[in-house]
């Protein structure tokens, strides 16, 4: 069984988080330097604190771009890497997840946080929303290539001669048609007064259809390449790249969806 599990992490470490440890070692150079002005920095260091929910397999390093782009821009921000590593139930992640955000509320005094998800860590916000009471203490959701309705990169995998995922749980949710999605699915997609967005790109390797990372019932839903078409941004990329940046800066605000096509 562990040489199978290896074999499934090799198999998709070319293109997908499980191979998200890989950017700890291989993260970009430092953001370019913020313009920030002097009242919107204020504004930010009084908002609601800032959870990035990392992803499958992705350790709390490889968020540091995205999270020191969000203190560059005055956010208190905080990094949640999932239960080991992700690779398990994602309700039970998310259970853990809501203790964590308790801990974030009562050690900066904010009533509320917002939430930034990657991949699987875009599921487990979902989920502590819908199926945890969530909505309570949440302002802002922003999933980046949340497998929302799941991905056919999962499914694949048995194709790859591995079973079901090779045992590894939360990949099984992850497919298209698990009784996770179903679940998590059924009903609203948008429950409470939270404001949900999700940002998605052409090129994800891992969340396939695209269409998939998005999801209904007046969430804001944004493909970058319907404004930069010739923005090329891969699902790790979602974290690194700065177009996707400017759009979860605007979320942040109940900004109107305008990406900078330019931004590095």
């Amino acid at each position: 069984m562990l040489l199978r599990k290896t074999a499934l992490v090799l198999a998709l470490a070319t293109a997908a988080v499980l191979a998200s440890t890989a950017t700890a070692t291989a993260a970009p150079a430092d953001p370019a330097p913020v313009t920030t002005a002097p009242e919107a920095f204020a504004a930010a260091a009084a908002a609601n604190p800032v959870i990035v929910v990392g992803g499958l397999s992705g350790v709390a390093v490889a968020y540091e771009p995205i999270a020191a782009r969000l203190r560059g821009d005055g956010y208190r921000t905080f990094i949640y890497q999932l239960p080991g590593l992700g690779l398990g139930d994602i309700p039970t992640s998310a259970r853990a997840f809501a203790t964590y955000v308790n801990q974030v509320r009562a050690s900066t005094g904010a009533a509320t946080v917002d939430l930034v998800g990657h991949s699987e860590g875009g599921l487990v916000a979902r989920y502590y929303l819908k199926r945890l009471g969530g909505t309570a203490t949440v302002g802002r959701y922003v999933s980046l290539g949340s497998p929302q309705y799941g991905t056919y990169v999962a499914n694949i995998v048995a194709f790859l001669g591995l079973g079901s995922c090779a045992g590894i749980v939360a990949c099984q949710q992850m497919t298209i048609g698990s009784a996770f999605l179903a679940d998590l699915n059924d009903g609203d997609d948008t429950p409470g007064a939270v404001r949900y967005t999700t940002i998605r790109t052409l090129q994800d390797e891992l969340v396939r259809p695209t269409g998939n990372a998005a999801v209904n019932d007046g969430a804001t839903n944004v493909l970058i390449q319907a404004y930069c078409p010739l923005r090329v941004v891969g699902h790790l990329g979602l974290v690194l790249d700065g177009t996707a940046y400017t759009i979860v800066r605007g979320a942040l605000v109940d900004g109107s969806v305008r990406p900078n096509c330019l931004a590095l």
